[in-house]
């Protein structure tokens, strides 16, 4: 098989993105399909309030939050099926002129649904060991009657199933595809399009030094990364803001809840990010250093310009939580008595900032301590 459990232990951060978007999206949904079977036993106006409350509650959640995980396990499983066929190109290639055929070598790459499917199986089993602490936390003033946890197979099948055959399907068609080239291309190991020479050409005319020439075209190169980055601010800014807002507004477990998820998603997206930038450049920093670039030049070439988009991120994380609980509190909760006014909390927020600036750059300091130990003689002799 071409790619062996040692490749498939590397998609860790993947089954960690989708479990926690399976645990988000299950709890909700499971919550939402529930609580529409007890609506005939509803009597008072302000039960049904509080029940169509809670209703689109659910609705907001799955849709914004869950949906946003959602999708980005959906970019990210992607960007490694693509990153593993990319740095493989070589091996392909040898399959392919050996007289492997395109689908016989694309088959192997259903493992990467793996990826999926445990991430999927311990966020939709998690939901339901929390479950009876959500629906309790839900209907803490017993508004609503009782509320019976059931199982819905139909979850299963859109948050299990169908992830990990559409993830696997998706990895065998792309490897598919790519072995449609030339197998003298995929030898070379060298897939520049005339579009992005021409690009580089037009750079080359500005005069700059070639540390930030370097910066820039790592930032153009690395696209669906610097994507990554700005998602792992962005979890790290709403989800820490939030959470200290759902105090107030819901109970301290539903912000440590929120506070968890959060600094999981952040930690793993920026990890795996950075990881591959470095893993990427390798050879570009072992060159670097026998040209006498200091490490501070190293660093500065490779993961400076992620810090901008950074700071993008927690910017964007801020406005998106603002938003969200605005909505909740004025539209959602809106004829609901006691709901708190909510208004933005600059001291959380700077708060939030400073302890995310403070982490990122120790985590910079750790990378380049990385970049640093790096065999100048095992990357020549490679």
């Amino acid at each position: 098989m071409l790619i062996g459990i040692k490749n498939a232990s590397k998609l860790v951060g993947i089954s960690v993105i989708a479990c926690c978007a399976v645990l988000v999206c299950t709890m909700f949904l499971n919550f939402y399909f529930d609580v529409q079977l007890i609506e005939n036993e509803i009597t008072s106006e302000l039960s049904m309030i509080f029940y169509n409350a809670q209703v689109s509650t659910a609705k907001v959640v799955c849709l914004v939050s869950g949906g946003c995980l959602l999708i980005t396990s959906v970019v990210m499983l992607m960007f490694y099926i693509k990153h593993y066929i990319d740095t493989h190109k070589q091996e392909l290639g040898i399959l392919k002129a050996l007289g492997y055929s395109n689908r016989t070598v694309a088959k192997n790459f259903w493992v990467f649904g793996i990826s999926a499917f445990i991430g999927t199986v311990i966020g939709f089993g998690g939901a339901f060991l929390m479950m009876p602490w959500f629906y309790a936390l839900q209907n803490e003033d017993k508004v609503l009657p009782e509320i019976a946890i059931h199982f819905h197979p139909t979850i299963f099948l859109y948050f299990v199933i169908l992830p990990t055959v559409g993830f696997s399907l998706l990895a065998i068609g792309y490897a598919w595809r790519q072995l449609k080239k030339p197998v003298l291309l995929l030898l070379k190991n060298d897939f520049q399009t005339s579009a992005k020479t021409k690009k580089q050409k037009e750079d080359t005319s500005r005069e700059c030094s070639f540390v930030d020439d370097l910066k820039r075209n790592t930032l153009r190169s690395k696209k669906t990364l610097v994507f990554f980055i700005i998602f792992a601010s962005f979890c790290f800014s709403a989800m820490t803001q939030m959470s200290f807002s759902m105090k107030d507004l819901s109970s301290e477990m539903m912000g440590a809840m929120m506070l968890i998820i959060g600094l999981v998603l952040a930690f793993t997206t920026l990890f795996l990010a950075i990881t591959t930038v470095i893993n990427g450049n390798i050879k570009t920093i072992a060159m670097m250093r026998v040209f006498g670039y200091s490490q501070k030049d190293c660093c500065r070439s490779i993961l400076g310009g992620y810090r901008l988009m950074s700071y993008i991120g927690f910017a964007i994380g801020t406005v998106y939580q603002y938003v969200l609980l605005r909505i909740m509190v004025d539209i959602v909760f809106k004829d609901i008595e006691g709901v708190p006014i909510y208004k933005f909390d600059f001291p959380v927020m700077l708060i939030s900032l400073v302890v995310f600036i403070m982490i990122y750059e120790i985590l910079m300091l750790v990378y380049s301590e990385k970049i640093k130990k790096i065999s100048i003689k095992e990357i020549m002799i490679e």
